[in-house]
């Protein structure tokens, strides 16, 4: 198994690689996040050790663009802030797992080894649909290169319809899963969320990427529309 280490802390990284290696893995070291991303991107790899906080590149940043560019290498990020918003921002940058730093060595092989047993899988950070993207982490959308602002309900409701693109969902199912189980409100509540955004995301657009399937729910155009 080849590894990437990327650690700005030389005595850290020459301990992990060294440990790393007697335990039989092949591992490249980098210094700096700018290093880091043209070893990611000139190599392939089967799962990369990245600390948060880097020179040249943060290790955010560095995720972030490898996912963006469909790399769903295995990403253990290495974090020396133990705070839940610093956690958060790790796994929504993309990496697959996080240690805080002081870490034990063994739970670090531990979860990279889990992280390997695991594999590459495509789990694409962005949503799309033809120019259409949504971003779940950051709570952006847009169509093209134009920023869409919707509510916090009518963004949850492209985001189900999104990650079911060519679906026909029920109304029953989308107030599920957009609203809850429990909800006694009016079903029509559906229609009135997708009219709302077909105003945002088609209308302005000349589009008509969600579909109404009469008797039966809605489907989103996985081409966009």
């Amino acid at each position: 198994m080849r590894l990437l280490l990327v650690e700005d802390d030389k005595r850290v990284a020459g301990a992990v690689k060294r440990g790393l290696e007697i335990e039989g893995y092949a591992v490249d070291v980098a210094l700096d996040g700018t290093d880091g991303h043209w070893l990611a991107t000139e190599n392939s790899y089967d799962a990369i050790v990245l600390d948060a906080m880097l020179p040249g590149m943060s290790g955010s940043d560095l995720c972030c663009a490898l996912r963006e560019a469909g790399d769903w290498t295995p990403i253990l990020m290495l974090t020396a802030m133990t705070g839940e918003d610093d956690e958060a921002r790790a796994l929504d940058a993309g990496a697959d797992d996080f240690l805080s730093k002081p870490f034990s060595y063994v739970v670090l092989v531990a979860r990279l080894r889990a992280l390997l047993r695991r594999g590459k899988k495509d789990r694409p950070s962005v949503l799309r649909a033809g120019d259409l993207h949504l971003d779940p982490a950051a709570h952006l959308v847009w169509r093209g290169e134009t920023p869409i602002a919707l509510t916090p309900r009518q963004f949850s409701l492209l985001e189900f319809l999104l990650r079911r693109a060519g679906e026909v969902l029920p109304k029953t199912m989308i107030l599920e899963h957009v609203w809850d189980f429990a909800f006694e409100g009016d079903a029509n509540i559906v229609e009135v969320y997708v009219g709302q955004l077909r105003r945002h995301i088609d209308e302005p657009f000349g589009r008509a990427s969600i579909q109404t399937i009469r008797m039966v729910g809605y489907r989103l155009d996985p081409d966009g529309g």
